[in-house]
């Protein structure tokens, strides 16, 4: 089997959601209507999507059919699927049926196929054979931050430390500690003699936990054990001391973190860059506050950037189409034509979706915000393309997003700036005179005296 969809699928996955029941990759919005639909390698439009789709709208709420892509881990997945659909979509030996595919006796639905990679890939997880090959060329698999600062210092020891001289610092993987450690001393840990300061990677953090099992980490979790750091085996029994500075932990959840910690919910600032599993279930669960890591940002600013005009067109477009309802009511007979409007917002959506790749863009599709994006907005109280970029900020800083209007206030804002131009307007057209303030109307200025003159204003 040979698959060739070089750009098809790039790293811009999360959020869209895999369909099980007719093997098609989705793009939806927060309220789950479709975006972009994909049959293996080929893009669907109107009439094809209606077959699979007739509203156009899917309930993602169905999760037993409704597979949600959060994580980058999907990747590899999400190009198999596409790979087996267009394999045999295209064998002359299968006959396609809308739920699969049809050799003789044998039926192939898209849900046993999915079924089948999925468990493909857990087992790579659970047997810690893709942890391997990572760790047998950390600097193939793992970026490391080389950039520097004006000390010419790796950031990330530095943002560290200076976040651990005001406040306290902790680790929750789903990793066990083997592979934390290898990780974390790639990272952080520097060979001796070399320029930059080196320390033991656990002394950047008060509170180290492995094997948290997120999601449930935030829910019940697991019992709270120790681990033998010379050997990376469990401790018998549950621990139930204080904490211990130095003392790597399995397991527990978010309650016993904050218990350990001496901290309370709104307290923490939570790092993490798995929508579902770190921001959302923290921030439902917990209340702590979210930091979205999203390195899939750098290329929407560029895009962003780079085609400003697009975007400005667009917003136009949505202006006038609202303009030219303005002064119509339910007994207006004027129908607007407004088709080539409408033909113009496709091609200009369209367009836009090419700048940022076949899948379109992480956050948007035209004016319409994305799944990921609302759920960005919803969960994150901050999101960057790195939590490095805190280095630019004091420690005290106040993040406040803009003030974003809702649509009857925006509404209040368009008639009360059109208010202020109709009295600018006016006032140009107005010479104001100052009034005197003498008493007795004897003060010499006939043209302008209180007594004399009491208008204060004539039209030029």
């Amino acid at each position: 089997m040979h698959c060739d969809a070089t750009g098809m699928y790039e790293k811009k996955i999360k959020g869209l959601v895999y369909d099980t029941t007719y093997g098609n990759l989705l793009k939806i919005d927060s309220n789950g209507n479709i975006l972009v639909c994909t049959h293996g390698f080929e893009y669907l439009r109107g009439a094809q999507v209606d077959e699979y789709y007739p509203n156009k709208f899917i309930q993602r709420d169905d999760t037993d059919r409704f597979y949600v892509l959060n994580t980058l881990f999907n990747l590899s997945e999400t190009y198999l699927y596409a790979c087996l659909v267009d394999f045999f979509t295209k064998s002359s030996r299968y006959k396609n049926w809308k739920k699969g595919f049809k050799h003789g006796d044998l039926f192939m639905s898209h849900r046993s196929m999915f079924q089948d990679v999925r468990d493909a890939m857990d087992y790579l997880h659970d047997t810690g054979i893709l942890k391997e090959r990572t760790l047998k060329n950390l600097e193939k698999y793992v970026i490391k931050d080389v950039s520097g600062l004006r000390e010419n210092l790796p950031r990330l020891p530095v943002l560290l430390s200076r976040i651990k001289e005001v406040a306290k610092l902790f680790l929750a993987t789903n990793s066990e500690f083997s592979y934390t450690e290898a990780i974390m001393k790639y990272l952080l840990e520097f060979p001796s003699g070399s320029k930059n300061p080196t320390k033991p990677w656990r002394s950047y953090f008060d509170l180290v936990v492995v094997d948290t099992r997120k999601p449930l980490f935030f829910a019940g979790g697991t019992v709270l054990r120790q681990v033998d750091t010379d050997t990376g085996k469990l401790r018998i029994g549950t621990y139930t001391g204080d904490l211990q500075h130095g003392t790597v932990y399995s397991g527990g959840s978010s309650d016993i973190v904050c218990d350990l910690l001496d901290v309370r919910g709104k307290d923490i600032l939570y790092v993490g860059d798995h929508i579902f599993g770190d921001i959302l279930k923290s921030k439902k669960r917990q209340g702590w506050k979210t930091f979205l890591v999203v390195p899939e940002l750098v290329k929407e600013l560029h895009v962003w950037a780079d085609k400003a005009t697009m975007f400005e067109e667009l917003k136009h477009l949505d202006i006038f189409l609202a303009e030219l309802y303005q002064h119509l009511d339910s007994g207006s007979q004027e129908c607007p034509d407004i088709s080539a409007i409408q033909e113009r917002i496709k091609m200009l959506t369209y367009g836009m979706d090419l700048c940022y790749g076949k899948m379109g863009s992480l956050l948007r599709c035209g004016s319409t915000k994305t799944l990921f994006a609302s759920q960005l907005l919803r969960y994150a109280d901050i999101y960057s393309t790195s939590c490095l970029n805190l280095l630019n900020y004091p420690f005290s800083y106040l993040f406040r997003a803009p003030l974003v209007l809702l649509p009857h206030e925006a509404a209040v804002e368009s008639q009360a700036k059109e208010h202020i131009t109709e009295l600018s307007e006016h006032m140009l057209k107005t010479n104001i005179k100052r009034q005197c303030e003498c008493e007795d109307g004897d003060c010499g200025q006939e043209d302008n005296c209180a007594r004399n003159n009491p208008a204060t204003s004539t039209e030029t």
